[in-house]
């Protein structure tokens, strides 16, 4: 099939998700044409099944905004005519189900039939898309999608909850190619290279904004450092890596915290961790601690959103209220404490991982992609 992906090109988890899909359907043999304004962060290759087409915005004085969904509605146009593609997939609602249903219109009526499935990620519906100012719109745009999916049971819950939504929501759970950390923690994990061998070592991943309350992250490592030596590793850039670097330097604990700044080589940072730390307001799914568990690294975090649908509190890491830096500490520690523990945690987070593999996920896709086709041609 000929199927064409919008999506931020940024490393949060909409967009991971969806450049991920996309090369892993071009490795079907599927031609696969993405749509947006940079390349995205984890597409590092292009071939004859993949492709890049970027949405240029010209500077207008007139133009306090540029208007980027006007430009994408265009391009979508331009790349559906131009390869013939048969599904348009957006992931994240705004602005992108409304480009495409513009898109879809505009195609109509040069007579080509498009079909947009929608993929609902978190805090398009949570955060941005339940604001006044652009309720109307997505809901709009949800509802004139072929089909509709969210990545977790809570986020179909809470999308009906905050809007009247027509169509049924179909829960395609994020995934993970389980493959690409099978090396993590392996002999050639450099280890020392970040601890001591008596030390333990706690990561966060995340694009360091409010929601992922990172100072809640260095207030857990602080608790758990009293009474197990460690080192925490934040990888990642945001709004809120100023107060987290502010926090350490009050906390005195600068020797034992390293920021990483953004990274593609999840994997290899993972590969150093014994614990991920996640204690965020809300997640929808959590793709950052599903990529933990599949390095066989246990998870502590809240019981916020989706995330109880993927860290089994007690098996692959705990749950917690959000918040609750203590219990939270305690977690940790009763994970870390013990090497037997540890390896049990990390033994079952990994195998848990495995229920979202790429090769589970990958052809219900492609079934919503043939499913769309079929009436299509209907």
């Amino acid at each position: 099939m000929k199927i064409g992906i919008v999506c931020y090109p940024t490393f949060g988890g909409s967009g991971v998700v969806a450049t991920e899909l996309g090369m892993a359907l071009a490795d079907k043999g599927h031609e696969v044409h993405f749509i947006t304004y940079n390349q995205p962060v984890r597409l590092d290759f292009l071939t004859h099944n993949l492709h890049f087409h970027q949405v240029v915005i010209e500077e207008y004085p007139l133009f306090e905004y540029q208007p980027y969904e006007l430009a994408l509605s265009s391009k979508m146009v331009e790349v559906v005519k131009e390869h013939d593609l048969e599904v348009l997939h957006v992931h994240y609602a705004i602005p992108h189900a409304y480009a495409a249903y513009m898109a879809k219109q505009m195609l109509k009526e040069k007579g080509l039939d498009v079909r947009v499935v929608t993929t609902l990620h978190g805090t398009d519906i949570t955060l941005v898309g339940s604001h006044p100012t652009y309720k109307t719109a997505v809901e709009f745009s949800i509802n004139n999608s072929d089909v509709v999916t969210a990545v977790s049971n809570n986020l179909k819950e809470t999308s009906n909850t905050l809007f009247k939504i027509t169509k049924d929501i179909k829960v395609i759970y994020n995934f993970i190619d389980v493959d690409k950390y099978d090396n993590a923690h392996d002999a050639e994990c450099n280890r020392i290279a970040i601890a001591k061998p008596h030390e333990r070592i706690l990561t966060h991943i995340s694009n360091f904004r409010p929601v992922k309350r990172v100072e809640d992250v260095i207030k857990i490592f602080y608790e758990v450092q009293k009474e197990i030596p460690s080192k925490l590793l934040l990888v990642g850039e945001g709004p809120e890596r100023i107060h987290a670097e502010n926090l350490v330097n009050k906390l005195k604990i600068s020797k034992d915290v390293l920021f990483l700044g953004n990274s593609s080589e999840v994997a290899k940072v993972l590969c150093y961790s014994d614990v991920f730390l996640l204690p965020s307001q809300t997640e929808s799914f959590g793709l950052a601690a599903l990529e933990a568990m599949a390095a066989k690294t246990p998870v502590i975090s809240t019981n916020t959103g989706g995330l109880p649908e993927v860290n089994i509190h007690g098996v692959t890491g705990y749950l917690s209220d959000l918040g609750d830096i203590k219990d939270m500490a305690k977690n940790a520690i009763s994970i870390l404490k013990k090497d037997e523990t540890l390896e049990t945690f990390k033994n079952n987070a990994r195998e848990h991982a495995k229920r979202f593999s790429l090769e589970n996920i990958l052809p219900v896709y492609e079934e919503i992609y043939k499913s769309c086709y079929k009436n299509k041609v209907e």
